[in-house]
């Protein structure tokens, strides 16, 4: 069984959903950012964390694309054309909202006090919603990559569910609605389920 090392609130919250989306059964081992319990299993403190039995795993993304291979699903087959366009979507999703999404935590509760620059946030904000309409524009299908769910969509969703949270302003309707559907999906709701658990 896989253990995932984080909370819900974290990004650990993209590993639950896609094991829930896998329908793998796995245990959650609580741990916040930074702490004691989180520096067991990584020593920079950051969640999630997975063990996949003695093997130790960490970065969500790169955690949930092992999954995705190894239980084939999820995902399109490495070495072909449409692996090749998730996995740039992927990046580009890691560039340009979750990285943003970094950014604005650390200017605002992450850092210590005499680090942190307030007045970056609103460029943050603002490139965030400049990448939420590009990645409206190119909504074409259900799903990012076309008619499957794939891991560009829990990443996607986590982000834009990560942006409310920080107060950004509102995505394009277009890019909300898409979100809202796959908010709808068994899984995330069970995901979510276990923040009030």
């Amino acid at each position: 069984m896989y253990k995932v090392i984080g909370g819900v609130k974290t990004r650990a919250f993209r590993v639950i959903w896609m094991l829930e989306e896998l329908g793998q059964p796995f245990e959650l081992i609580p741990a916040g950012p930074r702490t004691d319990e989180a520096k067991a299993y990584n020593p920079t403190g950051k969640v999630p964390a997975m063990l996949d039995g003695e093997e130790l795993l960490t970065d969500s993304v790169a955690i949930m694309q092992y999954l995705a291979d190894k239980h084939g699903a999820l995902t399109a087959p490495a070495g072909t054309i449409q692996r090749a366009r998730q996995d740039a979507m992927t990046c580009w999703l890691i560039d340009e909202f979750d990285a943003i999404l970094w950014a604005t935590a650390k200017h605002s509760f992450v850092w210590p006090k005499e680090m942190r620059v307030p007045e970056i946030k609103p460029s943050l904000k603002a490139e965030f919603a400049r990448a939420a309409s590009v990645l409206a524009d190119r909504l074409e299908g259900p799903f990012l990559m076309g008619d499957e769910i794939t891991v560009p969509d829990l990443l996607a969703v986590h982000c834009l569910n990560w942006s409310i949270g920080a107060g950004f302003d509102p995505v394009d309707d277009r890019l909300a609605e898409w979100a809202s559907g796959l908010r709808k999906r068994d899984a995330f709701k069970a995901t979510r389920a276990r923040d009030t658990a």
